[in-house]
Order: structure tokens, then C-alpha cells, then sequence
């Protein structure tokens, strides 16, 4: 009857054990990252008689939970992937926006400017035209600012989120270590009975870390497991916790870099931060906010100087030179704040540097790094996106000097500079924040030109002579940049006569100008070789051609007829002269960005255009990684996901089998009464 009872007594214990643990599966069917457990069932060793053996009943073997290594693996890869994607199209998006917005873009404030520049080149002398003028330029400063500032905004969220995915991630590692801990001090470890809800626990805790940065998972012995980057720099060792942490960039301290604290040495790891929502920021800041900011800070620019080059060789209502139109894209102060030494450069720190904008038309957007070797002056400039030397040399001594560059020109101005140091150089740093409207009245708007010619009355051939054409080319030796106007109001050596020979087989003319006495001044060699089957030019457009060059050029056509005269002077009372409004138009439409390819619609077109390219195409590669996670997650399911239907026809044959080792324990007991009887 022992035997009878015992065998029941172990159908009864062991089918409770399974009843619990289905009724653990169907309670924890919700619990993220729970493994569904099974009973595995073991027959007892039987008792051995003449007849053979005899069972003794069942024994629960072990409890485990069905997971896949494999499985969890992949679900890891695909969460640090969609982690990465998923971050980075929010802020492809945000970015996107903005930029391409009808009152948030700059297409609006663009087209706004220039078609008030043309109504007032239509009506130069109105003055409510030329306040809209200045209204329309101070919107379409705004809109700069604006868009400069939301970028800010933007940059300072993602260094927010990277601050906050940090803490989150030295949480999830001191967690993961803590685990391993209580993992390897289990009771029962050593007989391979695993604490079953840690270690889910921990493989959930892995999947989170590696939804925020790409890890390697690496098990060992007692059930541990390390963790580590891409790279093999270590996260979790056993039981030990790295940490990581965020500072301002020694090299742009407007952004941040990542550092790994771990056994008291901290380490800088930006290039190992890959994958998942942190990877995704990162590279969300590198290829889509530093180029925006770049690409709207050279636009910034562009504008600006095309605009004051033109303005300030016009004429205001006043008589007087225009001046800039806008703030001077290479004043000083400027022109040094385009340079940021890195953090780590070695004392004495005193170098000196500064950028200058040569030539916004052929000016690139981006960035670079100076570098310096050898004894310090050996330098070596670097772009920074494609990591490419794009210039190389050595300074002189003293180091002052200049490197050029398409557009721009480094100027070094003096200090003491040590192998290793480095310098970012961004042309166009800040400049969508610093354009500020430099004319205040409207009489101040340079809408004139400052030159004008006639023909003399008593001319009797058909040479005629164009009003002129204002240059904008400053002397490399002494910056002068228009000799002919050193005096307010008047024209350098004015009035100008060009006088002619011709003899009826040769055309010559010169050139003769007036003292500050108002005596005779020949302005160039006499006699010069006209040809009227042409059109011929007047003056130089090299400022290194001595008196030849004026900030002015002239063109001739026809034959003038010998002693025929054309008068050049100042434009006096040329308020209503409208010939540099019109080419102050023009530039709305005029090629000056990219070497002449694009005028500025286009040029922020093409920011735009390339930031909806990189969205979209992010919006695909999210979709993508979506569709891989879905895959990963129900393969998990299927093997360690709780299927309720499944669990409840366990319950039920569960059940049933607890039910019948109760009733062969019953049975038994009624044996075991009847032969108590029998002795009786």
C-alpha cells in the first residue's frame, strides 16, 4: 500500500509543481522580457522484484525556461538598429520641417526682399518704397535668426537626450552587474538549477541597454555574461559596472563627447558610440545639424556680401557712397570667432587666427581641422567630413602668413603653436546669427550709381558711350577699393574728358582728367587705339593698373569723328537714377553661390533638398528596421512568448493528471482500510 500511496503522493507534487508554473506562465503573460517556464518530468528509479520492475512514480527533474540564445541575439541587433533609426528620423524630421515650412523656411523672406528691392528700383525715389526695402531686409534678417535659433534649440534637445540616454545606460549597467552577482550566488547553481526570473530579468535589461547603443554580449562561466562595445571597450565585467558619461567637446564645445570611466582611467569613445537611440543622435547631429548649420551660415554669408559689395559702390539720396548693406562678413571680430581652439592644445595657448572671406561665391559649406606636428609649425588642414588633407605646409618665422583656401583664407596672426595642436576652422560659424541691417534710413539706400557720361554737344560722328559700370575690386596691396571717389560728392580728377583723333584710317583717343587745381591731368597713354567695328572699353577692371583702374570701366561703340569729346563726372543730383537698385534686384536671380552655378532660391533649395533626401530615406531605413524588429520579437515569442490557449489546455491536462494521483492515493487508502478490516 506504500508503494500505491507514494506513487500517487508523486503524481500529486509533481503535477502541482507543473499546475504552478502554467499559472505562473498564464499571470506573467504581459511581463516584458518574462520567459515562458516548463516542468520537465522524470520517472523514479523503480523497485526491483523476481516479476521485474515495479514503478515507483514520477520526479520533477527541473524547471526551465524556454529561451533562445540565438533568438535574444537578434532581438538585441534589431533593437539597437531600429533604436538608432527611430532616433534618427525624428530629428531628420523636426529639421525637415523647419526648413522646408512657408513661414518657418527662408523661401518666403527671400522672394519678399528682392521683389521690394525691384518695386523701389522701379520708384527710387519714393521713400515708403525704400522703407519697405529696409522692412522686407530686416524680415528677411529675422527668419535667419530664427532658423539659427531653432537649430540651437535643437542641438541643446539632442545634447539633452544624450545626456539622459547616458544616465538611462549607466543604470541599465549597474543593473546588468547586479544581476550577474545574484545570478552566480543562486542556490542550486552548481546543479545547473537556474534562477529562472534573473536571468530573464537580465536578458530584458540587455535589450533595453541595447536599444540605446550597440553591444556585444559575451556569456562565461557561472552564468555571467560581459558586455562590451563594438570595439571590445568593456561595459560589464562580471560583476563590475563601467561608466559612461557625457562633457563639452574639447574640440566644439558647443556639442558634447562621449567618455567611458573604468578602473580610475576615462577614456574619450565618441567614434565607439554606434547603434541604437544614442548612435542615432550622434549621427543625427553629424551629418544632419552641423551641415545645416554650416550650409545656412555660408547662405548667411553669400547674401550678405553680394549685397554690401553692390550697395556700397551705389549712390544714396544724399549724394554719398552707400555703405554696407548689411554687417560686414569680414569684420574682425568675426573673422576670429571663425576659428576655436581645441581644449586640449598645450600651453602657452596664444595662437592667434582668424578667417577671411574671400570669395562668398566660391565659398564651401563645411568644416575643418588645423593641425600642427613637428616643432609646431609643420600644419596640415583636414576636412572634417571626409577626414581628406586638403592643404598642407609649413609656417614661416614669424609665422605670420595666410592659408588659402577656395573662398576663404586662414590668417595667421601670431602666438606660439605645438605639435598636436589643433584648431576647427568654420568659415561660416555663427553667421546666420550675426547678420544684422547695418543702413537705418532710408535715404541712406544706395540706389544710384555714382558715375555718368555725355557726349559732347558738338559731336558729328556716332561714337556712343555707356553710362558706366561701378567695379568692385580692392587693391591686394592697399585695400583701396574705389580710387576714383576719395572725396565725398565728386569724382577723383572729374570732370573726365575723352577726347579722339582720326585721321580717317586710325581712331585713337585720351584720356584727361583735372588736378585739385582744375589743371589738365592725362590719365593713362595718350593715343590709344580705338576700334569702332567693336565695343571698345574704357579704363581697367585691375586694380593693379595704376591710374588706368578707377572702380569704374566705360564701353564705346560707333566712330567718333575727330575732335569729338565724351565727358565723364560724378553723378550729381542723381536721385532719381535708379541703375543700382536694378542690379541690387538682380541678385535675387544672379548665379553667386557654388561658383556662379546658383543663385540663393536655389542654394537654400538645396539645403532643403538635401535634408528631405536624408529623410526620407531615413523614414525607409526606420520602416526597414521596424519590419526586422517585428520579425525578431514574434520569433521570440513563438519559442519563449506564453500563448494563454496553449496554457490553458495545460491547466487542463495538468489538472486532470493532479485529479487521478488523488484518486490512486484514494484508492490505496481504501486498500489499506479493507486489510485493516480483514484482521479484525
Amino acid at each position: 500500500m506504500a508503494g500505491l500511496i507514494g506513487i500517487g503522493l508523486s503524481g500529486v507534487l509533481g503535477h502541482q509543481a507543473a499546475l504552478n508554473t502554467t499559472a505562473n506562465n498564464i499571470t506573467n503573460a504581459n511581463t516584458p522580457g518574462y520567459s515562458r517556464q516548463e516542468v520537465e518530468f522524470e520517472t523514479q528509479t523503480g523497485r526491483r522484484t523476481g516479476a521485474g520492475t515495479i514503478g515507483s512514480g514520477v520526479s520533477i527533474a527541473n524547471i526551465r525556461r524556454l529561451a533562445d540564445a540565438y533568438l535574444n541575439q537578434q532581438l538585441r541587433e534589431d533593437s539597437t538598429l531600429y533604436g538608432e533609426q527611430n532616433a534618427y528620423n525624428a530629428e531628420l524630421t523636426r529639421l525637415d520641417n523647419l526648413l522646408g515650412g512657408e513661414d518657418t523656411g527662408l523661401n518666403k523672406a527671400l522672394n519678399n526682399f528682392f521683389s521690394a528691392m525691384q518695386n523701389a528700383a522701379e520708384d527710387p525715389t519714393s521713400l515708403p518704397q525704400r522703407q519697405l526695402v529696409l522692412s522686407e531686409a530686416q524680415q528677411l534678417i529675422n527668419r535667419f535668426q530664427g532658423l539659427n535659433q531653432e537649430f540651437i534649440q535643437q542641438r541643446e534637445s539632442v545634447k539633452t537626450q544624450l545626456q539622459q540616454g547616458t544616465k538611462d545606460a549607466n543604470t541599465l549597467l549597474k543593473s546588468i552587474a547586479e544581476l550577474n552577482l545574484a545570478i552566480s550566488e543562486s542556490p542550486g547553481l552548481a546543479q545547473g538549477k537556474m534562477p529562472l526570473e534573473l536571468m530573464d530579468q537580465r536578458d530584458e535589461k540587455l535589450r533595453e541597454l541595447s536599444g540605446l547603443i550597440s553591444i556585444r554580449v559575451t556569456e562565461l562561466e557561472g552564468s555571467q555574461v560581459n558586455v562590451a562595445l563594438a570595439n571590445g571597450l568593456s561595459l560589464v565585467t562580471g560583476t563590475n559596472a563601467a561608466q559612461l558619461g557625457t562633457r563639452a567637446s574639447a574640440e566644439d564645445p558647443t556639442r558634447l563627447e562621449f567618455i567611458l570611466s573604468t578602473g580610475g582611467r576615462t577614456l574619450q569613445i565618441d567614434e565607439q558610440i554606434q547603434g541604437g537611440k544614442l548612435g542615432g543622435l550622434r549621427a543625427f547631429d553629424e551629418t544632419g545639424l552641423k551641415p545645416a548649420f554650416d550650409e545656412l551660415g555660408r547662405l548667411a554669408i553669400a547674401i550678405s556680401a553680394s549685397i554690401n559689395h553692390q550697395h556700397e559702390i551705389g549712390l544714396d539720396l544724399e549724394g554719398e557712397l552707400g555703405s554696407n548693406f548689411f554687417t560686414d562678413v569680414n569684420a574682425l571680430e568675426l573673422q576670429r570667432s571663425r576659428v576655436v581652439p581645441n581644449a586640449n592644445n598645450a600651453e602657452p595657448q596664444n595662437g592667434r587666427l582668424a578667417v577671411e572671406i574671400t570669395d562668398s561665391s566660391k565659398l564651401p559649406a563645411g568644416t575643418w581641422s588645423l593641425q600642427f606636428s613637428g616643432d609646431g609649425r609643420n600644419f596640415e588642414l583636414i576636412d572634417t567630413a571626409t577626414g581628406e588633407t586638403v592643404n598642407q605646409g609649413r609656417l614661416p618665422d614669424p609665422v605670420q602668413s595666410e592659408i588659402t583656401m577656395p573662398g576663404f583664407n586662414i590668417r595667421i596672426e601670431g602666438g606660439e603653436f605645438n605639435a598636436g595642436d589643433k584648431y576647427l576652422i568654420q568659415p561660416s560659424r555663427n553667421a546666420a546669427q550675426n547678420i544684422k541691417l547695418n543702413v537705418r534710413r532710408e535715404e541712406d539706400l544706395a540706389f544710384g550709381s555714382p558715375i555718368r557720361a555725355e557726349s559732347g554737344a558738338d559731336n558729328l560722328g556716332t561714337g556712343q558711350i555707356s553710362q558706366g559700370k561701378m567695379l568692385n575690386v580692392r587693391n591686394p596691396n592697399t585695400n583701396a577699393l574705389l580710387p576714383g571717389f576719395v572725396n565725398d560728392g565728386e569724382l577723383a580728377n572729374g570732370p573726365i574728358e575723352i577726347s579722339f583723333d582720326n585721321d580717317g584710317t586710325t581712331v585713337t583717343y585720351t584720356i584727361t582728367g583735372r588736378d585739385s587745381a582744375g589743371n589738365p591731368v592725362p590719365i593713362g597713354p595718350a593715343n590709344q587705339p580705338y576700334d569702332p567695328d567693336k565695343v571698345n572699353v574704357l579704363f581697367s577692371d585691375s586694380p593693379l593698373a595704376g591710374d588706368l583702374y578707377q572702380g569704374y570701366q566705360f564701353e564705346m561703340t560707333g566712330e567718333p569723328a575727330d575732335g569729338d569729346v565724351f565727358t565723364i563726372d560724378f553723378n550729381s543730383n542723381g536721385v532719381s537714377d535708379n541703375r543700382n537698385a536694378e542690379l541690387l534686384a538682380a541678385l535675387g536671380t544672379k548665379n553667386t553661390l557654388n561658383g556662379g552655378s546658383q543663385n540663393f532660391t536655389e542654394g537654400y533649395a538645396g539645403l532643403v533638398e538635401d535634408i528631405g533626401v536624408k529623410t526620407r530615406q531615413s523614414q525607409l531605413d526606420k520602416d526597414a528596421s521596424a519590419t526586422l524588429l517585428e520579425q525578431s520579437t514574434n520569433q521570440r515569442e513563438s519559442v519563449s512568448g506564453v500563448n494563454l490557449d496553449e496554457e490553458a489546455g495545460r491547466l487542463i491536462q495538468y489538472q486532470a493528471a493532479y485529479n487521478a494521483s488523488a484518486q490512486v492515493m484514494s484508492v490505496a487508502q481504501d486498500l489499506f482500510n479493507t486489510l485493516l478490516q480483514s484482521f479484525r
